[in-house]
């Protein structure tokens, strides 16, 4: 971080001996519907620019909306897997804005009376703790196309010599989640927001409604931050950092903001209420736009689309679809392997405790699964610059490569070979072993051969063997190794270097 940023900022300790953090944090979820929300448009992330759109989400006169009911029912689930009610009955609203990615010129949201209200979410903090976040409201809307502006250095509106619009994503449905006001966190607050951005990830991802990838905005956080000074009663003047699409980038920008804020506060300035965004390349946020009041967005019914008015028994059917909760599956998943919370927490973090599980369901040991995907897979995964489920390979795929070690086909060494190839798209783990040749030489004449090679090669080593140095049998064990390009069983090669000098 820059000096002068640095003065700009307030130093943490100081900050909290001042002030009491309030939080609010905002998180908007792209639901995985095969279409959009109020249209029959697909949703597929990638499509060429505007491929995925029609009178609907373009807004053109006369075309009327549709709801889409899938997208009603992941919004209940949601709603009953964070322990809110659900409305009876509530209808959709129009939020109107003018902003050249959304082409009505008003977003159809809800406004008073959302799908889901008054819940919460318990999450855990890295020292085992539980903190409750008590929700708000979930409600359902359409998102907004994109704008990508052009010819600035910043990739923002701002010295950008034009813009272009993509309406792919404008429609696709999103459930918002508000917190009610989270305070008392005091120096935790950067802490307590990431865990709850990640309680919330790991339960929409159980519950299959998004794929919840926050670098491609399936996910985005906005977090409310604001001061107020110790002993106070009323909440300071809040800013909102937008967009913020990464776990640990949660907890930064609300550290930073504290401390923007703060040294704003002690100065005997003034904090503006408006939209921050987050750089990722510093750490900081910079002002964005005045933000705006509920009254500035004009909400009235939508009045071409009839209430949502869900019947008691259905919300009921969709309540006994709801899966173990993450946590809950993590704990008993530790406690029947037996490990400690530090590799509970390394496997969850690199994304490898579900393909590890499917890979012990697989047939696999539970220690291999993990050694395989946290070590050499993840490794691979880094070199290649995708997430660890990205990779091409499948845990049953993993799992036969561990069988075929097991069964003394293949060693280590061997197995890696394997893997890469599988990973380079030359197949199955077997039709690897057998293109390459790879499979573990049991032939002991040929093995003999080779050890009797390494032997009269290495006449000293051979005397220190027949004297009783059984441990100088590694170097004939290597050599032997090397010879069969690693194919050998280095146990059965020990075994019969040691009879050749007996």
């Amino acid at each position: 971080m820059t000096a002068s940023v640095s003065a700009d900022l307030l130093a943490y300790d100081d900050v909290l001996a001042k002030f009491e953090p309030v939080m609010g944090m905002e998180v908007h979820v792209e639901l995985h519907t095969a279409t959009k929300m109020f249209c029959g448009c697909p949703t597929a992330f990638g499509a060429e620019p505007n491929t995925q759109v029609c009178p609907v989400c373009l807004g053109l006169p006369g075309a009327l909306p549709v709801v889409n009911q899938a997208a009603v029912e992941s919004a209940i689930r949601i709603g009953l897997a964070l322990n809110c009610s659900i409305t009876p009955w509530g209808r959709f609203a129009r939020k109107n804005y003018f902003y050249p990615d959304q082409p009505k010129n008003y977003q159809i949201s809800q406004y008073d009376e959302p799908i889901a209200t008054d819940g919460y979410l318990d999450v855990v903090l890295d020292d085992g703790t539980t903190w409750r976040v008590d929700i708000e409201r979930a409600h359902m809307e359409e998102d907004t196309g994109k704008s990508l502006h052009v010819g600035g250095a910043t990739g923002r509106i701002h010295g950008a010599s034009h813009s272009l619009l993509d309406y792919n994503r404008a429609g696709v449905p999103l459930v918002e989640i508000v917190t009610k006001p989270i305070v008392g966190a005091g120096e935790r607050a950067p802490e307590v927001a990431r865990a709850y951005v990640t309680a919330l990830r790991d339960l929409l991802e159980a519950l299959d409604v998004s794929d919840v990838r926050m670098d491609q905005g399936s996910m985005r956080c906005d977090a409310n931050i604001s001061l107020m000074p110790i002993g106070a009663k009323e909440f300071g003047t809040r800013t909102e950092t937008k967009n913020v699409n990464s776990l640990k980038s949660v907890e930064v920008a609300v550290r930073y903001e504290m401390r923007r804020q703060a040294a704003v506060l002690v100065s005997g300035g003034e904090v503006i209420q408006e939209t921050r965004h987050f750089q990722e390349a510093d750490g900081t946020t910079s002002p964005g736009r005045r933000k705006e009041t509920a009254e500035d967005y004009r909400y009235f019914p939508e009045p071409d689309l009839e209430p949502i008015a869900p019947d008691a028994a259905w919300v009921e059917e969709l309540r006994a679809t709801l899966p173990e909760l993450p946590w809950l599956r993590r704990a008993r998943i530790q406690a029947d392997w037996g490990v400690s919370d530090e590799e509970m927490r390394d496997l969850v973090n690199a994304g490898a405790l579900d393909l590890v599980i499917a890979t012990t369901e697989a047939g696999a040991p539970a220690s291999e699964a993990r050694s395989w995907w946290v070590a050499y897979l993840a490794q691979q995964a880094n070199t290649r610059g995708v997430e660890l489920a990205e990779l091409p390979i499948t845990p049953e795929q993993v799992a036969r490569v561990i069988a075929l070690v097991a069964d003394g086909k293949l060693t280590n060494k061997l197995a890696r070979q394997v893997v890469d190839g599988v990973l380079a798209g030359e197949g199955e783990p077997d039709e690897v072993v057998a293109a390459r040749g790879l499979e573990v030489v049991r032939d002991d004449s040929a093995l003999q051969a080779a050890v009797d090679a390494a032997l009269a090669a290495n006449p000293d080593i051979a005397d220190k063997i027949r004297s009783g140095k059984v441990q100088a049998a590694g170097k004939i064990v290597g050599d032997v190794m090397k010879a069969t390009r690693g194919q050998a069983d280095p146990a059965r090669v020990k075994e019969l270097v040691i009879a050749a000098c007996s």
